[in-house]
């Protein structure tokens, strides 16, 4: 299997207009399709939906469903608010604070920005409580290669303990995600 890239992944909203006019005013991201069917062509079942579409500058997607005839939206009540994000790459660190501060000037709250030492992140929430982030890359290339080389060692200490401060044991000190 060759997997090209990522096409679209998709949300659901409660509204499709309020939707795009947050992605396409805030968020800047162009309006590209939408598709609204009675029945769903994958399962055959009577749903009515609208799908609308957000292109990103590589090409690929973020898509949302309002299904107004199923029940309302709800979050996953055993899953940390923020582990569930959709995260989106720009240009740089300029562009990731610009992007803070249109978004903060939309009346939209902001944390960030966020040093995970191989990205800069700033934080939000679209109106259907869906929490996206912005990154910037800033991490070297030689940077790239170790956290690339320990990954595999990095999951199997985490998979046998559970605990990260026996990364001491097997590393000796602090991961490449550790190291500024």
């Amino acid at each position: 299997m060759n997997i090209q890239g990522l096409h679209h992944v998709a949300y659901r909203c409660n509204d499709a207009k309020e939707t795009a006019e947050f992605y396409t005013k805030v968020l800047d991201m162009p309006y590209v399709a939408a598709v609204s069917e009675t029945n769903v062509p994958s399962t055959g079942e009577t749903s009515p939906y609208m799908h609308i579409f957000f292109g990103m500058g590589d090409g690929s997607l973020v898509a949302f469903f309002e299904v107004p005839q199923s029940p309302p939206m709800q979050k996953d009540q055993n899953t940390p608010e923020w582990v569930q994000h959709l995260a989106m790459n720009v240009d740089s660190m300029e562009e990731l604070l610009e992007a803070k501060d249109k978004l903060e000037a939309n009346g939209v709250e902001v944390v960030g920005p966020t040093d995970h030492t191989f990205v800069q992140s700033i934080y939000f929430f679209d109106p259907n409580g869906h929490r996206l982030e912005f990154t910037a890359d800033t991490c070297a290339v030689e940077r790239k290669k170790v956290f690339n080389d320990e990954a595999y060692e990095v999951l199997d200490l985490w998979s046998e303990t559970h605990d990260w401060s026996q990364r001491e044991k097997m590393f000796g000190g602090k991961t490449g995600y550790e190291r500024k």
